[in-house]
């Protein structure tokens, strides 16, 4: 399958302790802004399939909490940090050229 890079947004689009769900093809991503960087993970929870994006980001931990039961989530590895999700979510690699911000998806 092959890779390609997208662009989800500019970087002010996405206010730092953030995120903003985003619909690449049939990736359902959540980019994360903490400082100047720039996460991205699946955007449904592993547990229960509720947007992540709609969670609070924990900035210090480097994680977004899934707003329906509580589970949170590594934005740096997807790996579910508390139940009761127990599944990781996918994680993106995400740049910043210039003024947006790209995502790497595999169509």
């Amino acid at each position: 399958m092959p890779v390609t890079t997208q662009r989800l947004c500019k970087v002010a689009d996405v206010a730092p302790g953030t995120a903003k769900r985003f619909d690449v093809g049939k990736a359902r991503i959540c980019l994360v802004r903490i400082g100047d960087d720039f996460y991205a993970i699946g955007d449904r929870c592993s547990h229960a399939d509720f947007s992540l994006a709609e969670g609070e980001v924990w900035v210090d931990d480097k994680e977004i909490e899934c707003w329906k039961h509580g589970s949170t989530f590594s934005l740096v590895t997807g790996e579910p940090q508390s139940l009761p999700a127990t599944v990781p979510v996918p994680v993106y690699d995400v740049r910043v050229e210039g003024d947006d911000v790209l995502v790497q998806v595999t169509e």
